[in-house]
């Protein structure tokens, strides 16, 4: 039986979700080269903490199960909701404002170009 997929993920990213998904759209179903060369290149801040996961799911493909990171193909990206901070902020006549700051988990799953089907 051979594995399908390998994946790796990071939690309480301090990034809103929203922002990060804007970036894992971009990488979505393409190889792991094109992706690191995309990031390299975007302007965003999340592209820092995704690249760091995406690094990761290559290095456990490569260690766990000896898959060479130039087959490989980014089969699922996504970022759901993490933990919310809960702040607030003061202001006019003694009110207090409350800010939501959000945090995100960014998952990413691998797979050998071999197996890649698009639908």
């Amino acid at each position: 039986m051979m594995l399908s997929e390998v994946n790796a993920n990071s939690k309480n990213i301090r990034i809103s979700p929203n922002k990060v998904r804007r970036v894992l759209n971009q990488i979505r179903g393409k190889s792991y080269e094109e992706s690191i060369l995309i990031l390299k290149f975007l302007p965003y801040r999340a592209c820092t903490p995704i690249f760091k996961v995406l690094y990761s799911a290559a290095s456990n493909a490569k260690n766990n199960y000896g898959w060479t990171k130039s087959q490989l193909i980014i089969k699922e990206a996504y970022a759901d909701n993490g933990a919310t901070l809960k702040r607030f902020r003061p202001r006019a006549q003694g009110r207090g404002c409350p800010i939501k700051k959000r945090t995100c988990k960014i998952t990413i799953s691998v797979i050998l170009s071999s197996n890649f089907i698009k639908k």
